[in-house]
């Protein structure tokens, strides 16, 4: 059977990559920056301003899922993309990062994770099989694979052993998937931050033959010199024709680097996170709106942006809009961030396409401040 979701390669500039993602609800250019609906919403989003600034895919949370309102329900309103109203693709993690973070909450087996919900305390047992339950029912158009996340620092027998579970669950995945035609799976990469667990991992998942990839474990405190280091290692050895995800990272000096690395997905919450505590990225840098010299500012936040909210409010009104407390606060700067990110990916591509993506992170790399 034709696997749901189809990868084109169409264009590289040494190794960043443009493509074409095809899934069952539509196209996804690549590379791509996914906005994240944790809870199946965008936070401060309506899904037709997710649509309006650019975004053709976003991430949903099967943990959160799963506790609130439950897999069955959303399965009976006919699954997220209907429940939420989003008619464009949906990818869902596995569940498998949120109830390794649980710390003394859960407890590892090769079974899968007994965990206690954050949000009554009762307990819980997620396993490959149940991740697939979960998913399957949420109905995505990507499902990724249940894995162990291995946290930094930790030791190389830690690591092997995480990784060696993460190809168990996979085939155990690959095993209960129910919705090959409708839903694909993405395999994904552990082992830390040594080269070859990394290369013995990579191995392992691609000889499944799925229809895409990830990297996981990357981004979890480890310095940034050394996430660029492994994610070079990681790269090498996932192959060509399939869509490569680098899980959980949004700044843009990281998706910059990913993408130079061959890297063709990302995600982050950090966007909706910090225009939640007042701070929008601009293209001259991080800026804090709470600062008293905006106060009479009645400049737009970014004067080279030409998102919603550039167009039509300035820096003076978003801070009193924030010491107010006021919710409006969170939606602009959350529509603003999104944007902004979702428009780096646009220039990315065709940068890409233009055979000049070197040249352009160096000029967003000078004016941001990274240079």
């Amino acid at each position: 059977m034709k696997d749901a979701v189809t990868f084109n390669l169409i264009k590289k500039d040494k190794k960043a990559r443009r493509g074409v993602l095809s899934t069952p609800h539509g196209e996804v250019q690549t590379p791509v920056f996914m906005p994240v609906g944790t809870a199946g919403t965008v936070k401060a989003m309506r899904p037709e301003e997710v649509k309006a600034l650019g975004a053709e895919i976003i991430l949903s949370n099967t943990y959160h899922l799963y506790l609130r309102p439950g897999h069955e329900v959303i399965k009976e309103a006919g699954g997220l993309h209907k429940f939420m109203n989003w008619d464009r693709p949906i990818l869902t993690d596995s569940g498998g990062f949120q109830v390794f973070s649980l710390g003394d909450l859960r407890k590892i087996t090769n079974e899968g994770v007994e965990f206690r919900s954050h949000i009554d305390g009762s307990y819980h047992m997620f396993s490959p099989e149940k991740s697939m339950e979960v998913q399957n029912a949420l109905g995505s158009d990507i499902m990724m694979a249940f894995d162990e996340c291995a946290p930094y620092p930790c030791d190389m027998d830690h690591a092997e052993r995480a990784a060696k579970r993460t190809t168990e669950w996979l085939m155990r995945c690959k095993e209960a998937h129910k919705n090959t035609g409708k839903q694909s799976l993405f395999g994904i990469m552990q082992g830390g931050v040594y080269p070859d667990l990394r290369k013995k991992s990579a191995e392992e998942i691609v000889a499944m033959d799925l229809p895409g990839y990830a990297v996981g474990g990357l981004s979890v405190g480890e310095p940034k010199e050394l996430m660029c280091e492994v994610l070079d290692h990681c790269v090498d050895h996932l192959p060509e024709n399939k869509p490569r995800y680098l899980m959980g990272v949004g700044t843009p000096d990281y998706l910059f680097e990913a993408v130079e690395r061959g890297i063709d997905m990302c995600d982050c919450v950090l966007p909706t996170r910090i225009a939640r505590n007042g701070t929008a990225l601009t293209s001259g840098g991080q800026i804090n709106i709470k600062n008293a010299k905006y106060e009479r500012d009645f400049t737009p936040l970014d004067g080279k942006c030409d998102c919603y909210t550039c167009r039509n409010y300035t820096r003076a009104y978003l801070r009193h809009l924030y010491k107010s407390d006021e919710i409006l606060s969170s939606m602009l700067l959350s529509n603003h961030n999104l944007y902004f990110l979702v428009n780096i990916m646009k220039n990315i591509r065709e940068s890409i396409e233009e055979e000049r993506f070197a040249e352009y992170k160096n000029e967003f790399y000078r004016e941001y401040g990274y240079m």
